[in-house]
C-alpha cells in the first residue's frame, strides 16, 4: 500500500482539500491481490488504490470512461506485426500507471483509508 501511494504523491495526482459542501464525493477503497509462481507458491501482494464508480451517475457525474489495461486483440496484434516485420520485441513491467488525460470537471474521491493527511471526514482528494 505504502508504494502504491508514495507513486500517487510523486506523480501530484491529487491534492488535499476541504470537502465541498455542494460536490458528490465518489468513495475509494484498497483492492488487494495475491500473485502466484506456477508451483503455487505466493509470488508477491499487489495493493491498488480504486474510485468506487458505482457512486456515479453516467451524465450527470461523468461522460467518459477509460479502462488502464490493453485490450488482448491490441497485444495480438502487435505481436502479429513485429513476427511479420521482424522487429524485436521487449517487455517491461509497469508497477503503476496514470492517465494522461486533462479532467475538464472537478472530482473529489475519500482519501485513502490508511493515508488520510487531514481530518477524513472534512478533507477530500
Amino acid at each position: 500500500m505504502t508504494e502504491e501511494y508514495q507513486s500517487i504523491i510523486k506523480n501530484d495526482v491529487w491534492k488535499i482539500v476541504p470537502r465541498p459542501k455542494s460536490k458528490d464525493v465518489v468513495s475509494s477503497k484498497w483492492l488487494y491481490k495475491i500473485k502466484h509462481v506456477d508451483d503455487g507458491s505466493v509470488e508477491k501482494y499487489k495493493t491498488r488504490f480504486v474510485a468506487r464508480g458505482f457512486s456515479q451517475k453516467e451524465g450527470i457525474d461523468y461522460e467518459k470512461t477509460f479502462s488502464h489495461v490493453a485490450r488482448y486483440t491490441s497485444v495480438r496484434t502487435i505481436i502479429s506485426l513485429a513476427a511479420k516485420m521482424k522487429w524485436k520485441l521487449h517487455q517491461m513491467d509497469v508497477k503503476t500507471t496514470f492517465l494522461n488525460g486533462v479532467i475538464e470537471d472537478e472530482v473529489y474521491i475519500e482519501q485513502p483509508q490508511g493515508f488520510e493527511l487531514e481530518d477524513g471526514k472534512n478533507h477530500v482528494c
